[in-house]
Order: C-alpha cells, then structure tokens, then sequence
C-alpha cells in the first residue's frame, strides 16, 4: 500500500461537477492499493499517517499529529501511485489492484482511520473520475510505502 499525504489548508473532491467531500485544515491522503496488501499495510499506513508530526506547534515548529490538532482526513483513491514508468513513456498500472479486491481494502482503511482520529474520515469514490481539488500548507507532502518498513 502506498500513501501520498499532504497536509492541506483545504480539500474537496467533484464528481460530474458535484462535490462528494470537502474538509478544513487537515491532511488529504491519496492510497494506491496492490494485490500484496492486507490489514497489516492498511494498519500500519492508517497508524503512520495518524502519528505523523507535521502539523506547527505553537512555536511553530512541525511537532504535533492530526490527532493533536483534530484536523480532518479526506481519503481518496488513486491507482497511479502504482505506475511503472521503468519502459516506455506510457505508464504501467499492473501492480495496482482490480476494484474487487481493492474497494473493501479502500473501505476498511477509511473505517480504520475513521477509529484511530474518533471522528468521521471524508472520501472521494473509488473508480470514479474526480477532480481534486486543494491547498498544500507548506508545502508538506510526505510519502509512505507499507511494504519499506
């Protein structure tokens, strides 16, 4: 499982010109899923992210974690954090999952944020064509792979 996480003064997912979800200050996290993952990765990244010290302190020094802050999560798919661009100029999208194996891991990695921060976890729709929208703080973009313990 890979994980993109920005940490975010704003958020909002559109489908078809609608808004699915919007979030405040907080942390946007796009999750690539792969046929290898399984409730340790979702685990370990729902932990990871959550404990992340990346927000200002009141010296405003990155020391504290969204569950310090009470920040909210919006959580989007995004099967491109699985391209292979090693051959060609065409990505390769072979190690992301299929949707049947991937929408539960997608729905329980949002059910366990959602139980780690006590307060509902915002998402975009899996397999949909979204548009993203939001405004990096920082910019703090920080990048974890489940499978580089």
């Amino acid at each position: 499982m890979r994980a993109l996480i920005q940490r975010v003064l704003s958020a909002s997912v559109h489908i078809g010109g609608n808004e699915k979800s919007s979030i405040g200050e907080g942390m946007l996290i796009f999750i690539g899923i792969e046929d290898a993952d399984n409730r340790e990765d979702i685990q370990y990244i729902c932990r990871k992210a959550a404990n992340l010290r990346i927000f200002d302190d009141e010296k405003g020094i990155m020391n504290q974690s969204i569950l310090q802050t009470g920040g909210e999560v919006l959580v989007v798919s995004q099967f491109t954090l699985f391209a292979d661009t090693r051959k060609g100029n065409r990505p390769s999208y072979i190690r992301a999952s299929k949707p049947d194996f991937a929408i539960p891991i997608y729905e329980e990695f949002c059910s366990s944020m959602s139980q780690i921060l006590q307060q509902d976890v915002k998402t975009g729709e899996f397999g949909a064509d979204m548009q993203v929208s939001l405004v990096n703080d920082g910019p703090v973009t920080i990048w974890i792979d489940s499978k580089e313990k």
